[in-house]
């Protein structure tokens, strides 16, 4: 008889949940969603990177880390710093 699919009758986070990847999962699509809304309120004030940089208060290296969607690492200190110089609150809500 064929194994059966322990996946089938679960939802697509107890598959994530499963295999190790829903941390990393919710932490790129927080990520994703962030820059794209830093990088919206930063073209919008008309203020190249460079700018948005010493506005914060760090240096341009460190802003293009926190504008990669793919670099995770990127400190809560320096995104309120980035977030403050927008003009903008940054807030997290556990669900």
């Amino acid at each position: 008889m064929p194994k059966k699919n322990p996946h089938i009758g679960s939802g697509f986070d107890d598959f994530l949940k499963e295999e190790g990847l829903l941390a990393d999962v919710i932490a790129g699509a927080a990520k994703r969603n962030l820059v794209m809304q830093f990088e919206e309120a930063r073209k919008k004030q008309r203020l190249t990177k460079s700018a948005l940089a010493q506005k914060a208060g760090i240096s341009r290296m460190q802003l293009d880390r926190v504008l990669d969607p793919d670099n995770l690492s990127a400190s809560l200190k320096i995104i309120a710093k980035v977030s403050t110089a927008l003009g903008k609150s940054v807030y997290f809500k556990l669900l």
